[in-house]
C-alpha cells in the first residue's frame, strides 16, 4: 500500500492503531480455519466516524476493506484473501446501555460476548446466544455471522436479538437500520439483510439487543447411549413431549474420548453418545420436567442417566462441550469443521450416512453439536502429511453435503459461508436466487470493495 494511503490512516485513528510490518500484518491474515492471505495493512479505529473515514477512503484508492472481530470464525469470513486493510473493531468495545425498563442493551461491535453475558446477568436480565467461543468471540462477528450456540433450541440464534443496528456502508455513509422497540415495520427490514452477511455489505458500528429476564433455575442431565441411533431417537422423543428443553447436545464417542477426563463422572466403556440436556424455569417446574426428561431417556435405554447436582458439576459438564472443537485435534493433527443442518426427523438418517463416508473414505469423521435443533458439527479429521487422507477430505466434504440435500437441509447452521463453503453454494441456491444476491451486493457495494470474495462462487459480483 502506498505511503501517502499509510499516513492517512496513521491521521484518522493514530499511528498506534495502525500496523504495517509483516510480523503483525501476519497475525491479522487468518481465522480459525487453516486459510490465510496477507492484508496490506492493519487499522484499530476508534468511533464509526473512523470507521467511515476508512471506507471513504477505501473508495476513493478502490483497495478491499475486510472487517475483522476476535478472528474465531470457521468459514474464513474475515481472510483478506484480496489483500487492503483489515478493519480490527475491538477498540469499540463499551457496554453503551442496558436498560431494565426496555430490556435493551446497546453496544459496541468489538464488546466480548461473555462479558456482555455477565453484565447484563448482573441486572436480572439474560442475553441467550451462547457459542462455544463465548469468553473471547466479540457480539460484532457474532452479528455477522448470526451466531448461534447450545440454548437455540428454546432461546433462538442472534438474529432473535437483535433490534437496530448502526452500520457504515461500503461507500462511507453511516446509516441506522431497525428500532429499539420490539416492533417496527418501517420500510425494508434492513437489520436482517445484514445479519449473517459477513461483513459483505457494509461494517456495523452499534447494536441494540433485545434482552429477556433471567431464569431463576437451571438443571443440566446427561444420558448416555449404546448407540448413535438411540440417542437421536431419544431427541426427537423428547421434542415431541413437549417438555421443552433449553438446550439439547450430543456428543459422539470419538468426541468423548477426548474429552472424558474433563466430566465429572466416569462412562461405562463402550458408551457410543452422550446427551446434554439443560432445562431453565421456575425451580419446580425445573424440577418436574428435568425427571420426565430422564425417566424418557432410561425409558430408550440411557445408561447412565445422571443430574447435576451442584452448579460445579453442571460447568463441567458444560465445559467439556464447550472444548470439544480443538480437542479433537488430539485425535489427527488436521480437521475440516462443518456444521450442516437438517429436519429433526433427519438426524438418524444425516448420522448413519456419516458412518458410511467415514468408512467409505477411511476417514475419522466424528460429530456433536445441537441436536435440539438439528444442527451438526461434522468434522472430517486428517494429516496434511498423508496424501491419501488430504486428497479424500473434498472428496468426504462434498458427500457431506450432498447427503444434506437429499434430506432438505441446509449447508450451514452458524458458522456461515465465508471462503470454506462458497463453492458448494449452488448445491443450495438456484442460480436466480444466487443472481439475486449478487445483485444486492452490488447495489450496497458497487465497487466490490467491502470483503471481496466471500459467500459467492466463481468471479466477485461487477
Amino acid at each position: 500500500m502506498q505511503d501517502h494511503l499509510i499516513n492517512y490512516l496513521k491521521q484518522q485513528v493514530g499511528p498506534e492503531h495502525v500496523l504495517t510490518s509483516p510480523e503483525e500484518r501476519w497475525t491479522y491474515a487468518y481465522d480459525a480455519t487453516d486459510r490465510a492471505a496477507m492484508p496490506d495493512a492493519v487499522v484499530f479505529p476508534g468511533s464509526a466516524a473512523e470507521v467511515a473515514a476508512i471506507v471513504r477512503l477505501a473508495n476513493a484508492h478502490r483497495f478491499p476493506v475486510v472487517p475483522r472481530g476476535a478472528g474465531t470464525g470457521r468459514s474464513g469470513g474475515s481472510v483478506p484473501i484480496e489483500g487492503g486493510v483489515v478493519v480490527v473493531l475491538t477498540r469499540l468495545n463499551r457496554i453503551l446501555e442496558i436498560s431494565k425498563n426496555d430490556l435493551v442493551a446497546v453496544v459496541e461491535p468489538g464488546v466480548i460476548l461473555g462479558k456482555l453475558k455477565a453484565a447484563v446477568e448482573a441486572e436480572g436480565l439474560y442475553y441467550p446466544p451462547d457459542p462455544a467461543s463465548a469468553e473471547f468471540c466479540t457480539i460484532g462477528g457474532n452479528v455477522a455471522e448470526c451466531a448461534g450456540g447450545a440454548v437455540a433450541v428454546q432461546y433462538g440464534v442472534t438474529r432473535d436479538y437483535v433490534l437496530g443496528l448502526e452500520v457504515v456502508l461500503p461507500t462511507g455513509e453511516l446509516i441506522e437500520a431497525g428500532t429499539r422497540t420490539m416492533k417496527g415495520v418501517v420500510g425494508y427490514d434492513l437489520t436482517r439483510l445484514f445479519l449473517g452477511s459477513e461483513g459483505t455489505l457494509g461494517i456495523i458500528t452499534r447494536i441494540t439487543l433485545r434482552l429477556v429476564s433471567k431464569p431463576p433455575a437451571r438443571q443440566t442431565l446427561a444420558a448416555g447411549f449404546d448407540t448413535m441411533e438411540a440417542a437421536a431417537a431419544t431427541v426427537s422423543l423428547i421434542l415431541r413431549s413437549g417438555l421443552t428443553p433449553t438446550a439439547l447436545e450430543f456428543m459422539d464417542h470419538v468426541t468423548l474420548g477426548c474429552v472424558q477426563e474433563m466430566l465429572p463422572f466416569a462412562l461405562p466403556a463402550g458408551t457410543a453418545a452422550l446427551l446434554l440436556i439443560a432445562v431453565d424455569g421456575q425451580p419446580q417446574d425445573v424440577a418436574d420436567r428435568v425427571g420426565r426428561i430422564a425417566q424418557c431417556c432410561r425409558d430408550q435405554g440411557a445408561s447412565p442417566v445422571l443430574e447435576s447436582k451442584t452448579p460445579e458439576e453442571a460447568e463441567g459438564l458444560w465445559r467439556a462441550r464447550k472444548v470439544v472443537s480443538p480437542a479433537l485435534l488430539k485425535v489427527k493433527p488436521h480437521k475440516v469443521s462443518e456444521d450442516v443442518v437438517v429436519p429433526l426427523g433427519s438426524i438418524p438418517a444425516l448420522i448413519s450416512a456419516l458412518q458410511d463416508i467415514a468408512r467409505g473414505r477411511g476417514l475419522i469423521i466424528p460429530s456433536y453439536g445441537h441436536a435440539g435443533d438439528g444442527n451438526i458439527h461434522v468434522n472430517i479429521l486428517y494429516d496434511q502429511q498423508v496424501e491419501r487422507e488430504r486428497q479424500a477430505v473434498p472428496l468426504a466434504v462434498e458427500d457431506l453435503f450432498t447427503m444434506v440435500r437429499k434430506l432438505n437441509g441446509t449447508l450451514s447452521g452458524e458458522h456461515g459461508i465465508g471462503l470454506t463453503k462458497a463453492p458448494y453454494l449452488g448445491m443450495e441456491l438456484s442460480p436466480a436466487a444466487l443472481a439475486l444476491q449478487r445483485r444486492l451486493k452490488a447495489a450496497f457495494d458497487p465497487l466490490n470493495i467491502m470483503n471481496p470474495g466471500k459467500i459467492f462462487p466463481g468471479p466477485p459480483p461487477p
